[in-house]
């Protein structure tokens, strides 16, 4: 049944009049009639019978305005409560994140979360290319995709993209390498390295190959290994360099890693937050959002 149609109904039962329930709905006496003349069709039962000039209730009808009230309070309880959800950050955000990104920021968006009861997020990681993220949006509140600097943004007619950071990609080289005590390493100097890529499409092998289309150097590449603590790993052992990113780069003591920026060269990826069109009309997904920027703002001040 219409819900407006059952309103309608209910108007008419507590007012006692046609015009009076008019008034209280602004619109027209004509129109009151109409709207309970089509809920009468609807139910297949006479809902209302002359009684002098006017109208009043049958005894279906009187059944039918209790079920109203016991309906439209439900749903003005549903409604409420939905505006809970838009007011204040609770509920479920279901987000999906790059590995990477995933080691520099979930650990403190986590306990960020943390701070608001209601607020649930469920994380799952994906190995994402660029053209995978409109995908992934169906599924996911927020995806946390990134891309080449270089790169074709991605479709904002249908998705809200909000920047988190533009993050510089590195060489990284072994702690003996020869270039190992430079502040920053001219791509020339690296033409004879054995590099460790990911595979074709991720954004980093975009980077890679970006670099060659501006400067000529053609990298050699040896092994493509999209899981960047194996990379670190291979490259401290001295089996060939790699671009990988600044702020989750493992450059500690003892790690035997060094982390280099390319002298002349921009050379980054772009992390973004990408959720469908509107979606940050919802309390809990703005929230999440916000936090994920400020974590953003703490790791990059520090």
């Amino acid at each position: 049944m219409d819900l407006g149609r059952l309103r309608t109904l209910r108007e008419f039962a507590d007012r006692g009049s046609v015009t009076a329930a008019a008034r209280a709905l602004h619109c027209t006496p004509s129109a009151v009639s109409q709207q309970l003349r089509a809920l009468q069709s609807e139910v297949g039962l006479p809902l209302t019978e002359p009684a002098g000039r006017g109208l009043r209730l049958t005894d279906a009808g009187r059944a039918l305005v209790a079920r109203a009230d016991e309906v439209l309070a439900a749903l003005e309880r549903a409604e409420s409560e939905l505006d809970t959800y838009r007011s204040a950050p609770r509920g479920r955000v279901r987000l999906a994140i790059f590995q990477t990104a995933g080691l520099m920021l979930l650990p403190g968006l986590l306990s960020r979360v943390a701070g608001y009861d209601g607020l649930e997020i469920d994380v799952r990681d994906v190995d994402m290319t660029p053209p995978e993220v409109p995908g992934l949006v169906a599924d996911y509140d927020i995806v946390v995709a990134h891309r080449d600097e270089h790169a074709p943004e991605f479709d904002s007619s249908r998705l809200e993209v909000v920047p988190l950071l533009r993050e510089p990609l590195d060489v990284a080289l072994p702690a003996g390498h020869r270039l190992a005590n430079q502040r920053r390493v001219e791509l020339a100097e690296l033409a004879d390295e054995r590099w460790l890529s990911v595979d074709l499409g991720f954004p980093v092998d975009d980077v890679l190959r970006s670099l060659t289309v501006r400067t000529g150097v053609r990298p050699v590449v040896v092994q493509r290994i999209n899981d960047f603590r194996i990379t670190e790993r291979l490259v401290a052992a001295g089996h060939g360099i790699a671009l990988l990113p600044r702020y989750t780069m493992d450059t500690r003591r003892g790690s035997g890693l060094v982390g280099r920026p390319l002298a002349g060269i921009r050379a980054a990826r772009l992390v973004e937050a990408v959720c469908r069109t509107g979606a940050r009309q919802r309390a809990a997904v703005a929230q999440v959002i916000d936090e994920l920027r400020a974590e953003v703002a703490q790791l990059t001040a520090s």
